[in-house]
């Protein structure tokens, strides 16, 4: 592990994210015994303004609360990739959501279809903070499957909770999935 580990939530007012940032940083604290600290953004409209979650993630107590060089960049659209990118260090992870984000600065990227997952799974494209969270806690390995389960219990009632379970777990697959596909390339080049 690394001793701070910048994670970024981005996206527009309405899509969840910082409810999913808010799930994120307390599944760490809660159940996986390390700091974090959380912060929102989001414009004075909230639907549709930009939005972004940070969460930044420590073994050690965090004494600089704001995000400056992320090791995680999620773009939920175009218009939040475009906005965060130039934080993301050199060689950080860029999760998209291939629905959304057409115009790609880079070939390093991990896209994949959030929305349509979430709406494939949930029955609603508001699932998609929850398909990124299932990704991205693969993606990362900052934190379990189980500690988001854990944790979302405490955030949704049954009908969502169980929507929203089945959008984490399709999420997670789909991670899993696109790390199995990129390792064989990389093995055959």
């Amino acid at each position: 592990m690394v001793p701070r580990y910048e994670i970024r939530l981005s996206g527009s007012g309405g899509q969840g994210l910082i409810l999913a940032g808010l799930i994120l940083a307390e599944a760490v604290a809660l159940w996986g015994n390390r700091y974090v600290v959380q912060s929102q953004s989001y414009g004075p409209e909230a639907r549709g303004t930009a939005s972004r979650s940070d969460i930044i993630i420590s073994d050690e107590e965090i004494d600089f609360p704001k995000a400056l060089h992320l090791d995680v960049l999620l773009a939920m659209n175009q218009k939040a990739l475009d906005i965060n990118f130039l934080d993301l260090k050199e060689k950080g992870l860029l999760i998209i959501d291939a629905d959304l984000v057409k115009d790609l600065p880079t070939t390093q990227a991990v896209s994949l279809p959030l929305t349509g997952l979430a709406q494939e799974v949930a029955q609603s494209p508001l699932s998609a903070n929850m398909v990124a969270l299932g990704a991205l806690a693969v993606l990362t390995r900052q934190v379990s499957l189980p500690a988001l389960q854990k944790t979302m219990a405490v955030h949704f009632k049954k009908e969502g909770l169980e929507k929203n379970s089945q959008a984490l777990k399709a999420g997670a697959r789909r991670a899993r999935h696109w790390l199995s596909e990129n390792s064989a390339r990389s093995d055959g080049a």
